[in-house]
């Protein structure tokens, strides 16, 4: 019964020791060296003078700063962010959507991992659901936004907190932002729905009650407390976005984000992208006859995007562009 939980804590287990003993000497893994302090010194002095002088912004600053480490300490990932937001905001639209699509399917086939392993487990699920939720949550979601943070993509939820960092420090507009969240949500939703046709159409759907169940639960809440739902749900998932984007390595970049998106999944918070793939999976396996496509939208994936926004926006980015930006200063 415990062997899923068995493996699931030796995997975290190996992925920590991994990240304490560093890269191996055959690894590819680029870690970024110390500058000698009195090439640091002069940095920041450099950096001070243009502080004063007004040349340089605060955020502008952290990004020419002297770094070591695998990981970016907390202004460097608040600069980190807003570069990457400014990117994002210069996209195409095209780009946007094609990458989003991607997205999408990324997303889709953890949400897939975690309906077939984690949702596939009603002995476990009965005698400990703590454990149930926990092995939901560790294996899918993780996993999907792996692969969009490490291959590239375009994430809407993500994106709620980097565009916005690049708005708040004048990298990018107010149009820029629209068309980046509007393109993404588009390519995201595409992308979800194509994927579930596939799943069903290939037979590969290992859960379809369960699929169907999960479906007909999403859309059965009101819709204040799914909209908070996505408050939180969107508040962690940009905070792992926002660390492992910061990394240089494969086992930080994991560890960043395996930690808070199993989380969330585990007690249950709402993520609209991936209800944009288990909704209609759960409609294409027989919750159509009590679930509409209306219903789809306007009971789950509205509520959950616009907590989403919330979430990533304002709960995410703003105390930091407080703190390390120039929001309020």
């Amino acid at each position: 019964m415990f062997g899923l939980a068995k493996i699931s804590v030796a995997a975290v287990v190996l992925v920590a020791s991994t990240a304490a003993a560093g890269p191996s000497p055959g690894s590819h893994w680029v870690q970024q060296r110390s500058t000698p302090a009195a090439s640091a010194g002069a940095a920041a002095a450099a950096n001070a003078g243009a502080l004063r002088a007004g040349v340089l912004k605060p955020v502008e600053a952290v990004l020419q700063a002297p770094r070591g480490g695998l990981v970016k300490p907390p202004p460097g990932l608040y600069a980190n962010a807003v570069d990457l937001g400014a990117r994002k905001a210069a996209a195409s639209p095209v780009d946007i959507v094609l990458l989003g699509i991607l997205s999408g399917f990324h997303i889709g086939f953890g949400g897939l991992l975690a309906v077939t392993v984690g949702g596939s487990i009603p002995a476990i699920k009965s005698a400990n659901p703590g454990l149930q939720k926990l092995l939901f949550g560790l294996f899918g979601l993780p996993f999907g936004l792996f692969m969009v943070l490490v291959a590239g993509g375009e994430l809407f939820t993500g994106n709620t907190a980097l565009v916005t960092a690049a708005l708040v420090e004048g990298k990018a507009t107010v149009a820029n932002l629209v068309k980046n969240w509007t393109c993404s949500w588009a390519g995201n939703l595409l992308g979800s729905v194509l994927l579930a046709k596939l799943v069903v159409a290939a037979g590969i759907n290992a859960a379809p009650g369960t699929a169907a169940a999960i479906a007909v639960s999403k859309v059965s809440s009101p819709f204040l407390p799914t909209f908070l739902k996505g408050i939180v749900c969107n508040w962690m998932v940009c905070m792992a976005v926002w660390v492992a984007a910061g990394a240089t390595s494969l086992t930080e970049k994991y560890l960043a984000m395996i930690l808070p998106v199993s989380a969330f999944v585990a007690f249950g918070a709402e993520h609209s992208v991936a209800n944009m793939f288990l909704l209609p999976l759960g409609l294409f396996s027989g919750a159509s006859k009590s679930v509409s496509w209306q219903d789809l939208f306007v009971k789950n994936i509205l509520p959950v995007t616009l907590g989403n926004i919330v979430g990533g926006a304002l709960c995410q980015t703003m105390p930091y562009a407080a703190v390390y930006g120039s929001l309020l200063k």
